[in-house]
């Protein structure tokens, strides 16, 4: 079994999409090991995004992810990593196939209503920054 995290961002929690992407993911089979709703600060942020930091967009990124609540999920299943990747689509949500979370439901960037884990290293990192310990 492998583990990811996923984010419905701020843009996805304020119209009510919550549910029904948490179903998407469950009806692909992961199971959600833990999850809360926060409204992320700076310094949380700046440590989730630090890879980013220095480029065009960090700063805007930055804003955007403290602009409201997100749903911080920890899931897993086989395959974790690469399968929710797949389900959430490219970045760019004008760039993502129709039937990918971002397809469907992105607006533009950065609000691309979900984040998903790149690596297995940075859902390790992201989940331990986001549950702690």
């Amino acid at each position: 079994m492998e583990d990811t995290l996923v984010i419905v961002k701020p843009d996805a929690v304020s119209r009510r999409m919550v549910g029904g992407i948490i179903s998407r993911f469950e009806a692909a089979g992961f199971e959600i090991v833990r999850m809360h709703m926060q409204d992320p600060d700076e310094g949380l942020m700046r440590r989730f995004y630090a890879e980013h930091e220095g480029r065009w967009h960090f700063a805007r990124l930055i804003e955007y992810m403290t602009s409201g609540r997100s749903c911080f999920m920890h899931l897993r299943r086989e395959g974790a990593v690469e399968r929710a990747r797949m389900m959430v689509g490219e970045t760019d949500p004008a760039e993502a196939a129709p039937g990918t979370i971002r397809g469907d439901l992105g607006l533009d960037l950065p609000r691309n209503s979900v984040h998903a884990s790149d690596s297995d290293d940075a859902a390790e990192r992201e989940i331990k920054l986001a549950f702690g310990a």
